[in-house]
């Protein structure tokens, strides 16, 4: 019997603002493409200069995406700043059905959400060492002012306590090595016995169909001879 790559596995990758889970998922991307599929989400947003529909996200008007929220046709969703956010579930099980391993960056919430929905998705949630490294990205982008840097570690504290709800921790110290981490954390969930109950099955019935009368013959004449 070969082992062959079936649907792909549903991924979502969680973390506090600051613990580089974005970065991972680029480079995760950039070295195992093949393999890995992004999500893309659809938001009532404007484009900004240079996105493009279908590529940075689905670019859909309020009406459609309420639309598709009826419909059931998103996988989970949000509204932040007036906006909706969500992940259109045809993309994703396009992807799945096509065995690409698919990984959904989304906050705790909407991970929880998309568990609901799909039970064997994978939970990944990333962290830095400890705080003080968190606090020292944050600060180091010098991208924001402090009261931002200081709301994000404050979400932070109530993020963590939903930490539990995830399947690994991951601990993003160095970047490689971290990668490398997740790229084999979803490989060895391709191997969970409860993926692989048509497998098991399979080997079953080939097992019940050996032909076996000879192969008893063989043993019992050498155990007789001996």
């Amino acid at each position: 019997m070969m082992i062959q790559r079936n649907k792909g596995i549903l991924t979502v990758v969680s973390g506090f603002s600051g613990s580089g889970k974005g970065t991972i998922m680029k480079e995760l991307m950039r070295r195992y493409a093949d393999r890995y599929a992004l999500s893309i989400s659809a938001t009532t947003r404007a484009p900004r200069e240079g996105e493009r529909d279908g590529i940075e996200y689905f670019f859909r008007t309020k009406e459609q995406f309420e639309q598709m929220i009826k419909e059931d046709a998103l996988v989970e969703y949000a509204q932040y700043v007036g906006n909706y956010y969500g992940t259109p579930r045809a993309y994703v099980e396009e992807q799945l059905n096509a065995g690409k391993d698919v990984i959904l960056e989304i906050e705790i919430q909407g991970a929880l959400k998309v568990k609901e929905k799909f039970p064997d998705t994978l939970l990944l949630f990333v962290t830095p060492p400890s705080a003080e490294e968190l606090k020292n990205r944050l600060v180091g982008r010098g991208t924001e002012t402090m009261d931002v840097i200081e709301s994000r570690l404050a979400r932070a504290v109530g993020e963590a306590e939903g930490m539990e709800a995830y399947d690994y921790l991951v601990v993003n110290d160095v970047l490689d090595e971290c990668v490398e981490e997740v790229h084999h954390l979803i490989l060895g969930e391709h191997r969970r016995v409860s993926r692989n109950i048509d497998r098991i099955n399979e080997m079953r019935e080939e097992l019940k169909s050996l032909p076996l009368s000879g192969l008893l013959i063989k043993i019992n004449d050498k155990i007789n001879g001996e």
